[in-house]
């Protein structure tokens, strides 16, 4: 047994398995967020402050935030901040993805902060917007974040105060010191929320799966059909790519339709959209349904384990934002993921509540199943094996 080729390999084969899928976690260790586009606006109008010229608190405010987020020129900030002129651009911002959160100065600002100075303070306040839908991790990041430079903020007006009121030799009303402990006001807004039924925002992540498997399948099945078929000219051979081409689509529609009502019937999910998500699966099983086809007519069922590898390395990274990869990753692994259209897609129909239209993640996915069917049905001109041509002759000679 042991003078076998395979017993001595298995070893090798066992430890090159282990190592090839110990690679998919690396994209999750130690994940750290870098240049997070975060919106900020500076509404502030100032004030008159004793002894000085106007002063616009707010742009101080903006101004060292963005020189604390720029202070390691080694290192990628953590945010990358995104100046804007007004609270309505923002959410247009959000809403588009553009944004993981938003911080807004008001335009009384320096105004409210100026009473605090006086025996009836008045809390100035900052407003944060968190768009959960675009990322619930990230979500979750971004309001730690926002909290601390809130809390920095807060702790330098106490300061300020506390020094204004020594110079003065004022004596502080109970009012006042209970005012300086948190001298701002924090509006918390999430906007996109993604609800208490959608697996903490994975829902999208979690349909990729079984619509990859079930693509991966039906491909293969079908061509297992197909090899079983003694095709003995090229118009058999196109009549046999059109027919694998009307499975593929009674497959999408079934897959589609029924994933969409197993996972808001059964599974619980919260389903927005039923119909418009139903047809957005369906496009998605149709698109990686060519695409696995057409990699197997070219090359046989290597194209399986191709399949798996995709799935196993991709389906880490479809839960993490790209801000949160590192750099190979972002770069060269998740941009060529033809998976991560169906997320985004999914994800606009879920939190976003955005219906089925010719966006990016449908143009993107309709765009790869039209080169895959293109390739599928090029392949009808591929030269037959010799084993294969002889099987033929000798049946066509058969039949004469």
């Amino acid at each position: 047994m042991f003078k076998q080729k395979i017993i001595a390999l298995t070893p090798i084969i066992v430890i090159a398995v282990m190592a090839i899928f110990s690679l998919t976690f690396i994209p999750s260790i130690h994940p750290a967020p870098k240049n997070l586009p975060i919106a900020i606006v500076n509404a502030d109008k100032g004030a008159d402050f004793p002894n000085q010229t106007k002063v616009n608190l707010g742009e101080n405010i903006v101004s060292s935030i963005k020189k604390a987020s720029n202070a390691k020129s080694n290192d990628d900030p953590a945010i990358k901040w995104i100046q804007v002129d007004n609270e309505k651009q923002v959410k247009s911002g959000l809403n588009n993805q553009d944004y993981y959160a938003a911080l807004i100065i008001p335009s009384d600002f320096s105004q409210k902060q100026l009473t605090l100075q006086t025996e009836n303070p008045s809390l100035p306040s900052i407003t944060l917007y968190v768009n959960q839908g675009m990322n619930y991790t990230v979500s979750n990041i971004a309001v730690q974040i926002l909290n601390g430079v809130v809390a920095n903020i807060n702790s330098n007006i106490r300061d300020e105060a506390l020094k204004n009121y020594e110079k003065a030799g004022m004596t502080l009303t109970t009012q006042q010191v209970s005012t300086l402990f948190n001298p701002i006001k924090t509006n918390l807004i999430n906007v996109n929320k993604v609800g208490s039924h959608s697996a903490n925002g994975n829902a999208p992540v979690s349909l990729f799966q079984p619509v990859w498997m079930a693509s991966l399948i039906g491909s293969v099945l079908v061509f297992l059909g197909l090899q079983k078929t003694i095709l003995s000219n090229r118009k058999a051979k196109l009549l046999a790519k059109l027919m694998q081409v009307v499975i593929g689509l009674a497959l999408s529609l079934i897959v589609g339709f029924g994933l969409t009502w197993f996972a808001d019937g059964v599974l619980g999910l919260e389903v927005p959209q039923l119909f418009d998500t139903a047809l957005f699966i369906s496009i998605t099983y149709l698109s990686f349904y060519f695409m696995i086809s057409a990699l197997m007519s070219w090359i046989g069922f290597i194209a399986i384990p191709i399949s798996a590898l995709t799935l196993f390395f991709g389906a880490p990274l479809l839960a993490m934002a790209p801000e949160l990869m590192p750099a190979f990753y972002k770069d060269w692994i998740h941009p060529w993921l033809p998976m991560r259209f169906m997320v985004d897609g999914l994800r606009e129909l879920f939190f976003f509540h955005k219906g089925l239209s010719w966006n990016h993640p449908v143009a993107a996915l309709t765009g790869i199943g039209i080169v895959s069917l293109i390739i599928l049905f090029v392949s009808v001109l591929k030269p037959a094996p010799k084993k294969k041509e002889e099987k033929v002759a000798v049946t066509d000679a058969e039949m004469i």
